[in-house]
């Protein structure tokens, strides 16, 4: 099975060295690599012209690291379903080139969750989890994934998700990854206030504050007031948790309009990592 990339010249380069370029710039404009082991990250999904110094920020926290396998769960922005959709085997393609996805691992988490179900449908067009792939391809080119988009996020699902990473991931040097953007086409200063409610429940470690904020809004409207990957986000708080993580850092924060200069319709980014820091 290979997923083909669906936003590939047009949400960022299709072309292998611009895109390493774009890629090695962003990164090299986030901090350098807090000191502990890092478990998960939280980055946007948004185009590269827009996002990338935001997501640049989350994944220099993960350079010069070794994984065993690195865990991507999204939002669906255009299938609708009830659970977690499982790209099961084979590799999803980058300009850079294939990454591997670890079917065993996938087989496992098949088993151990109810809420994950084979549904490669899910995938096919999906930005969320494909705007991540230049930065884990540039830095940890042979690490498999396990691909995971999640549908309806209801608090049975959010749970059910990370409960199954848990007990999945266990005793594996793990990098589990959460892609989403904050608030939608808001005016700047109501973005501002919207996001610093996200960021603060982030870095305070706080998933279950940040599942109440969710949960404030119909589903319908969570992804404009919130965040459009607020479940996936406190599935990987809380698995992070379980694996281990003991804080949190924010990296990054930043939207749309600090580089497009149109201040009255923004989309909010956020970049911050989970991991066993010193207090």
């Amino acid at each position: 099975m290979y997923r083909r990339p669906a936003v590939a010249g047009s949400w960022y380069s299709a072309e292998p060295g611009r895109l390493a370029h774009d890629v090695d710039a962003y990164l090299a404009g986030g901090r350098p690599p807090s000191a502990g082991d890092v478990v998960a990250v939280l980055a946007p999904h948004a185009g590269l012209m827009y996002s990338g110094p935001v997501a640049g920020a989350a994944y220099a926290e993960v350079t010069d690291r070794t994984f065993d396998v690195i865990v991507l769960v999204g939002p669906s922005h255009y299938v609708a379903f009830d659970g977690v959709a499982l790209w099961p085997s084979g590799s999803f393609g980058t300009p850079l080139g294939p990454m591997a996805v670890d079917a065993a691992l996938a087989a496992d988490l098949l088993r151990a969750c109810p809420v994950v179900e084979d549904f490669a449908g899910a995938h096919a067009r999906e930005h969320s989890l494909e705007m991540q792939l230049p930065f884990l391809k540039r830095l940890h080119p042979e690490t498999p994934l396990l691909p995971l988009v999640m549908g309806l996020q209801t608090r049975k699902t959010v749970e059910a998700l990370a409960g199954g990473l848990v007990t999945v991931c266990k005793g594996r040097r793990t990098l589990l990854v959460a892609s989403s953007d904050l608030s939608h086409f808001f005016d700047a200063e109501t973005c501002t206030a919207l996001d610093a409610r996200v960021a603060s429940h982030v870095e305070r470690f706080d998933a279950e504050g940040l599942m109440h904020e969710l949960e404030r809004y119909p589903e319908g409207e969570r992804g404009r007031y919130v965040m459009c990957g607020g479940g996936p986000a406190v599935s990987v708080m809380l698995a992070a948790r379980g694996l281990g993580a003991t804080g949190a850092r924010v990296l990054a924060q930043s939207h749309s309009g600090e580089v497009s200069g149109d201040f009255d319709r923004v989309v909010g980014y956020l970049a911050a990592a989970f991991g066993r820091y010193a207090a």
